[in-house]
């Protein structure tokens, strides 16, 4: 299935795309893509619904952040080979764990705010793993039976806050708006093999990243054994598995935001954003 949350900020609702890529609104089902209605077992009763019976959404609703309930927004960095190789990094021995604030999560169309201050913003396509149920001290063999889906995520980063100013990275990956998560929530029957999917990104039209979640160093049953040997992970956490080179901060010389700019970026069954980058009015 493909799951979303639709509606003005604040009061979305879930929904599923049927077979015409119409959203059906599943209120009427579960209150919240959110908890227990992430449970794998859960989501698979939810397919065998008749999505056709259920009502429309508004034409041209917004799509909002295709998860709800997030506690974790874990990151990973430095998880593709060739990124690590454009940057002249070494390869990580272990996964490098940061995170970034819940309160930078946005919807897939919604706008990327500049911070006050913001010197070097930077995009980054992602694969994210929405988690589904309770998942501590799980091997990684078992470790996708604790997997709702997958969603593209855009780790925006703004690199004077990340690497030029004291302190660990989150403060530069948690502004307002960082976190675009969508538009769907596409559950991990359909998606067959998450190491083999083409990742894209553009910035007005030109590609500036594009690759494939088949050159991660840590694959996605390693990233989520591993967390949950040091956290719980619960229903609605949210895992951003890296990003393939293609980094303005990686280019020569290196290439940043801007407001104006039009950021576009897609995985291979997941769907896409559209991002427009704007000021903060209030900068």
């Amino acid at each position: 299935m493909k799951l979303v949350r639709f509606g003005n900020q604040g009061a979305e609702k879930p929904g599923a795309l049927d077979e015409n890529g119409q959203i059906r609104d599943l209120s009427s089902l579960i209150d919240e893509l959110s908890g227990a209605a992430l449970d794998p077992t859960s989501l698979k009763q939810l397919a065998s619904t008749d999505l056709s019976t259920l009502p429309l959404a508004p034409e041209n609703s917004r799509l909002g952040p295709c998860v709800a309930g997030t506690g974790k927004f874990v990151c990973i960095g430095l998880n593709f080979a060739d990124h690590a190789a454009e940057g002249g990094w070494d390869i990580p021995k272990e996964p490098i764990v940061f995170m970034k604030a819940t309160s930078a999560i946005s919807g897939a169309n919604d706008p990327i705010v500049l911070p006050r201050g913001s010197e070097k913003t930077d995009w980054e396509v992602e694969l994210a793993i929405i988690i589904g149920k309770h998942a501590k001290y799980v091997s990684e063999a078992e470790a996708m039976d604790y997997v709702a889906g997958f969603a593209i995520a855009n780790d925006v980063s703004e690199r004077t806050f990340q690497t030029e100013r004291a302190g660990q990275w989150t403060k530069g990956k948690s502004c307002d708006t960082f976190g675009p998560i969508g538009p769907w929530l596409v559950t991990k029957d359909e998606i067959g093999d998450p190491q083999n999917l083409k990742m894209w990104l553009t910035v007005n039209g030109e590609t500036q990243q594009e690759g494939s979640s088949a050159t991660m160093i840590f694959n996605v049953s390693h990233l989520v054994s591993y967390l949950s040997q040091f956290m719980s992970l619960h229903p609605g956490d949210i895992i951003s598995t890296g990003t393939p080179p293609g980094v303005g901060m990686g280019q020569n010389p290196p290439r940043y935001l801007k407001a104006g700019d039009i950021v576009k970026l897609g995985i291979e069954g997941l769907g896409q954003q559209r991002l427009e980058v704007v000021s903060d009015q209030n900068a």
